[in-house]
């Protein structure tokens, strides 16, 4: 048997025994077998071992009742609970009222009990500082991607980082480029003099007041991108890709929101999103197991097992009918068969075999804000355009090469790719360029 706290004051509170259907008084007995919801039983029923659909009289039971100390050897629960129901009922401080409504115990008394167990004992002091810090640790443990007081990295100035960061200078928090970068020439030939009429003067001041609030926007757009960590792109590409690939485009699509919310308030929006996409998707996964006729997930197991070796017969038949229409193809046969006996002897194949799948080029660069991009003429902003090279870089690879070729002499293609560690075609697209405007000369 087993002593366990009531429902309340009220028997109409608690409900009502299950055999004679009359309210339960303490002490009553609840079924330890049976539930939910729970089988409660008044003592006369018991006595006579009543039973009902499922429950037995020999099932094992527990006691309930509240006429137990918990807290003082002189007060029981039930008075526990009474007393602060009264406290709540009553205020704080009318301790006879408390007394009245309690009629088991004085004025004095209450006061005592409640000052001592409740108001100074350190036990509850440390229950609710322990349940404080748990609150603080569960809402610690959500994923935020970002803190705004992270710093961002320090990259060389032109650097790859420092490109990726748009020209970023935590130093000075500032970027090389910043939004609405001319806002300063509305007022490099403003000058307040004594001479000015009132009409010049009001007309000077709502330029300031104008220029005022542009810089206002910059710093809202700066706060933005320093609050959602938009600085280190590398950083944020990271943590995009802990989602699934349709999340993802999501996040890139709700990346205009940001402006909107807050950094905490954005990142719970994102991972709502995730959770919902994560549940539709399970709810499908459900749903074919009914239209399938599974009714449990042992035998889901084996349905996607059998799912994934149907799947892979299933490619083995399509890789295998495109081989045969391959092989029928006379024409692809002789050219498969000619790279083969190349390649058995040594030589490189010169034939190619056919590809059914053509593969795009990819667009030219947008160079509409990278730094650099002022020091370009039009034939180099269409070289970086074409070759996809942003303009601090080509700048450094076209003072390399040239600082090479006036101490050699000349430069040859070789030297130039030692020079330069990228892509070899880019290289020589940039050594032909260069050697055509002039800037260079063959070796």
């Amino acid at each position: 048997m087993e002593r366990l706290a009531s429902f309340g004051n009220d028997p109409f509170d608690k409900p009502p025994c299950r055999g004679c259907s009359s309210y339960l008084t303490e002490p009553y007995v609840k079924c330890a077998e049976c539930g939910p919801p729970p089988f409660l039983l008044c003592l006369q029923c018991f006595t006579r071992g009543f039973e009902y659909k499922k429950h037995q009289s020999d099932h094992t039971y527990e006691i309930m009742t509240s006429d137990f100390p918990v807290l003082d050897p002189n007060w029981t629960a039930q008075e526990e609970m009474s007393l602060l129901e009264a406290v709540m009922d009553c205020g704080f401080g009318n301790w006879q009222d408390v007394a009245n409504q309690m009629c088991t115990k004085s004025k004095e008394e209450c006061e005592k009990h409640y000052m001592k167990h409740f108001i100074n004992n350190p036990l509850f002091a440390s229950t609710l500082l322990n349940l404080k810090q748990a609150e603080e640790a569960q809402h610690n443990e959500t994923a935020i991607p970002f803190h705004s007081a992270d710093d961002p990295p320090r990259p060389t100035f032109d650097s790859l980082l420092s490109r990726d960061m748009a020209g970023y200078m935590p130093a000075r928090a500032d970027f090389v480029e910043e939004f609405d970068n001319y806002a300063e020439w509305d007022l490099r030939d403003i000058d307040f003099v004594e001479d000015d009429s009132d009409i010049l003067h009001a007309l000077k001041i709502a330029v300031v007041d104008i220029y005022h609030s542009r810089l206002k926007e910059r710093q809202r757009r700066k706060k933005i991108i320093r609050d959602h960590g938009l600085i280190n792109l590398r950083k944020f590409q990271i943590l995009e890709r802990r989602y699934p690939k349709e999340v993802q485009e999501l996040y890139e699509t709700m990346r205009r929101f940001a402006r909107i919310l807050g950094p905490l308030e954005h990142d719970k929006f994102i991972e709502s999103h995730a959770l919902e996409f994560e549940l539709r998707r399970e709810i499908k996964r459900l749903q074919e197991y009914r239209a399938a006729g599974i009714t449990n997930f042992c035998s889901a197991r084996t349905y996607d097992h059998l799912k994934k070796s149907r799947d892979e017969e299933r490619l083995k038949r399509t890789m295998l009918s495109e081989v045969l229409q391959y092989i029928q193809d006379s024409s692809a046969c002789q050219q498969w068969l000619s790279r083969q006996a190349d390649i058995d002897s040594g030589l490189t194949p010169t034939v190619p075999v056919p590809s059914t799948t053509g593969r795009r080029s990819a667009p030219p660069l947008n160079l509409t804000g990278l730094p650099g991009t002022e020091k370009l003429n039009e034939k180099e902003k269409e070289l970086c355009q074409m070759v996809r090279l942003v303009p601090g870089a080509y700048l450094e690879y076209k003072a390399a090469l040239v600082n090479e070729c006036n101490k050699q002499g000349g430069l040859r293609l070789a030297q130039a790719r030692a020079l330069i560690k990228i892509d070899v075609n880019k290289t020589r697209k940039i050594y032909d360029f260069l050697i055509r405007e002039g800037y260079i000369t063959k070796a």
